[in-house]
């Protein structure tokens, strides 16, 4: 339920907004603007244009900021700052209020019309809306529009008698403004405690639901690579017994001698010979201790994220305002695609664009290892200068396509330049898939341990580094 028009004067009247100066702008959300202003004390004013919800009085709860500036915000705090409330009123009754203001630029108007269907806040100099909180062309409530301010309405006598708004009934202990700021915080449709931690609980104990399924397989696929053991003791006693095993058998009967020399079936490929089958049983051994190693990761990963969600709730189950528990369930709400476009920004150490190719470098250790936590996939190409501490380079795989020549040439010119070889303009270079690569227990963060890996050597280009150079920088201008 908006404020009606009788509700309007009574707030005004009580806060005497003239010759209040405006110290600070803050909008909380898409829908709510909070005037910081002083005159014989700081007051908070709220401007809420939400349907069903609009409003303007004193709060004196804290306001969160915003994410992100926001335009009608920015516009304000650079011709408003500083201003003056020469004279606040409402229009005709009309639930439309006007401050008028003495700026630095001159005099100005801020109209804030408080209708469910319609509401804005529109900015005027000489007439002339400079900008609306809610730009709509239909209505002519854009930039550069004249602006008329509405007429009264003519009394008409055979009409009925206008509707008498009065007062909802409030504490007689606390001001209109202050009931009023409680009345929305406890039953308003829209930012109310009980809407908000209501749906607050749906959301953290969906997350908390998956979170936890999530870490139930994690923790079985761990105890299956636990038992992975098995794998490098037959591959043990297929190398012991080699002269057994004859050419294209798929399974052979051993003698396990870690068993009392019990018999075990072990399969086999017969297109492979004894040795490379035993091979195949070391190399799955492999992967498994290293695949351990990341479920581990996984799993602490997941478990820290659950207490993190849950300490969340409970911290929004005590959390009295209503504004900061909109701004927290609104930002773990961004899409996917938009987290994701955030991340591509975040993303550390350099980007650079090479034939189509994406290359990215960590220059340090830290964003050597946040660029493989979370920027890079098992087929995407890593390079590292051999017995050169230096940074690393990735190329972004794509799918179906293998890294064109010139593109390795010119990702081992970064791998180079971004180590301690660049003094000798050359140094050897080894490179292999990212999925080949395990983290070295012990050892500094970022620190890998690759396998799999081929030689390059490379001799810097200073042409290439230059197209390198010039790619960057046309990517910083577009972004």
């Amino acid at each position: 339920m908006s404020l009606n028009c009788t509700e309007i004067d009574k707030i005004l009247e009580e806060l005497d907004l003239e010759g209040s100066y405006i110290q600070k702008i803050v909008q909380s959300s898409y829908s709510v603007m909070v005037l910081h202003l002083y005159k014989n004390r700081p007051v908070n004013l709220l401007i809420c244009l939400e349907p069903g919800a609009c409003r303007l009085h004193e709060t004196r709860q804290k306001i969160p900021k915003f994410d992100k500036p926001l335009r009608f915000m920015e516009l304000l705090r650079s011709r408003l700052r500083g201003a003056k409330i020469t004279k606040a009123e409402q229009l005709n009754h009309d639930r439309i209020v006007k401050l008028s203001l003495e700026a630095a630029s001159g005099s100005l108007h801020l109209y804030i019309r408080l209708w469910s269907g319609a509401a804005n806040m529109i900015l005027t100099d000489n007439g002339v809306i400079v900008d609306a909180f809610y730009r709509r062309p239909s209505r002519h409530e854009i930039s550069g529009e004249s602006w008329r301010e509405p007429e009264a309405a003519q009394p008409d006598t055979a009409a009925q008698p206008a509707k008498v708004y009065t007062i909802r009934s409030y504490d007689p202990a606390l001001s209109f403004n202050e009931a009023i700021d409680q009345w929305y915080t406890q039953k308003a449709p829209v930012l109310s405690l009980e809407a908000l931690r209501a749906e607050a609980e749906q959301f953290y104990g969906l997350k908390i639901e998956k979170l936890t399924r999530a870490l139930e397989k994690l923790t079985a696929k761990k105890q299956s690579f636990l038992e992975s053991g098995t794998l490098k003791h037959q591959g043990d006693i297929l190398l012991a017994n080699l002269y057994r095993i004859p050419p294209g058998a798929s399974v052979i009967e051993l003698e396990d001698y870690a068993e009392d020399n019990r018999i075990i079936r072990i399969n086999l490929d017969p297109r492979k010979t004894a040795q490379e089958n035993a091979a195949v049983y070391y190399e799955r051994y492999k992967k498994a201790v290293s695949g351990l190693e990341a479920l581990t990761d996984d799993i602490e990963a997941s478990k820290r994220a659950i207490e993190s969600l849950i300490a969340e709730r409970e911290q929004l189950r005590h959390e009295e305002n209503p504004h900061i528990i909109d701004k927290i369930l609104r930002k773990k709400k961004i899409p996917a695609q938009q987290k994701h476009a955030a991340q591509e920004k975040e993303r550390p150490g350099l980007t650079f664009y090479y034939q189509d190719w994406i290359l990215y470098v960590g220059r340090t250790a830290a964003e050597n290892d946040e660029l493989l936590r979370h920027h890079v996939r098992g087929k995407d190409m890593w390079l590292h200068a051999r017995d050169y501490a230096g940074g690393y380079v990735f190329i972004k795989n794509k799918n179906g396509k293998t890294v064109p020549l010139p593109v390795l040439i010119a990702a081992g010119n970064l791998a180079v330049f971004y180590s301690k070889a660049r003094r000798n303009g050359q140094a050897d270079l080894y490179y292999t898939a990212v999925k080949n690569l395990r983290r070295a227990k012990n050892a500094p963060k970022g620190t890998v341990l690759p396998s799999n890996e081929k030689n390059l050597l490379i001799k810097l280009d200073q042409t290439i580094l230059k197209q390198l150079e010039d790619s960057q920088e046309r990517a910083e201008a577009h972004i």
